[in-house]
């Protein structure tokens, strides 16, 4: 119990460290790749999520693979949000690479089977196609920028960790901006939760028998 109440004491004072700077006009590569990670590609990896719901969208998804496509992709929103999330918020370690990497490889599963059951009932155009192969990438690029920025972290994960804390889920030492996270969570909300939740929403309503008169 005494190690639990430890990070959960860690987490009680998580913006106490003074905010980890990412310095806009730094040419420093360690810079640079973060930088693009929280700018480029956290935030971009949202235009081809609206992109994907428009397609399905365009295609009706509510008449043809419903409520069952509409909830594997609910699935895959969490597979690639809470690693995306510890990534942000908790100190990155082995175990939060681990959970990274897990998460990459069921997201990669799960998209698999998200195909096979929209292609039985639902016209999955090549543009659909290709928004997919954004959607597959990116959960990988995003593990990649992490791993090269914390190399020796992935030497210790590699090793089986050094030590205790290397498997606990605590919070950076250097938080990231309240208001980069603040922002990116209006994004996210904006360009991924609503839209998804709006597709869910409509697969259920049209599920629903129509009343008899």
């Amino acid at each position: 119990m005494a190690p639990f109440g430890t990070v959960v004491r860690s987490w009680q004072h998580w913006r106490r460290g003074r905010d980890l700077a990412v310095p806009a006009g730094s040419t420093d590569v360690e810079d640079v790749n973060r930088r693009f990670l929280l700018y480029g590609v956290l935030p971009l990896w949202v235009l081809p999520g609206v992109a994907d719901w428009w397609m399905h969208r365009r295609t009706c998804i509510e008449h043809t693979t419903g409520v069952k496509e509409s909830a594997v992709h609910a699935l895959m929103m969490t597979e690639a949000g809470l690693p995306v999330a510890m990534g942000l918020l908790a100190k990155i370690n082995p175990l939060v690479l681990s959970a990274m990497g897990t998460a990459a490889v069921a997201h990669g599963a799960t998209a698999l089977y998200d195909v096979s059951i929209a292609t039985e009932k639902r016209e999955v155009r090549p543009l659909e196609q290709h928004i997919h192969s954004f959607l597959e990438v990116l959960p990988l690029a995003g593990m990649a920028f992490t791993a090269c920025l914390h190399a020796d972290e992935v030497r210790a994960a590699v090793r089986g960790g050094r030590g205790p804390d290397d498997w606990k889920l605590l919070p950076k030492p250097q938080p990231l901006p309240a208001k980069y996270l603040l922002g990116l969570g209006v994004v996210i909300g904006g360009g991924v939760i609503l839209p998804y939740a709006e597709e869910l929403a409509r697969c259920l309503r049209a599920r629903r028998p129509l009343p008899v008169s």
